[in-house]
């Protein structure tokens, strides 16, 4: 019976012819770093994605809120409070109230009054979102 596979001198001869092929398929010198090739992230830029994948964040909620002002008092001050007390704030009459999206100060506007219920007109967005 003839015995089954490869002899010591074939497995030899095959690693030789592997490693002559090796060498001569490789590069004269071996490659060179490149800079890093990165998009232009900036809004409005060339790359900027596709208005219409945004369809896939549209139902996901976020809390809006309105400042319409601030104040500090003491405990005893807030203990005193009750129906028609008036609370006096940092903002005038008239001036914008800031609009938060999920605390993040996004915009300012205008209180208006529709029908029974208040309202917020914007007037203007605060450009990178600042946090309040």
């Amino acid at each position: 019976m003839k015995p089954v596979g490869l002899t010591q001198d074939e497995i030899s001869a095959l690693f030789a012819q592997e490693e002559g092929q090796k060498k001569a398929s490789a590069p004269a010198q071996p490659d060179q770093p490149r800079p890093a090739v990165f998009p232009n992230l900036e809004p409005g830029a060339a790359g900027e994605a596709d208005p219409a994948s945004i369809g896939l964040l549209a139902q996901v909620e976020l809390e809006v809120t309105v400042l319409l002002g601030q104040t500090r008092r003491n405990i005893r001050e807030i203990l005193s409070y009750g129906p028609g007390s008036v609370l006096e704030l940092d903002r005038l009459a008239g001036e914008a109230v800031d609009i938060l999206v999920n605390g993040r100060l996004v915009a300012r506007g205008e209180v208006v009054v529709i029908g029974e219920n208040f309202g917020v007109r914007v007037t203007e967005l605060v450009q990178g979102g600042a946090d309040k």
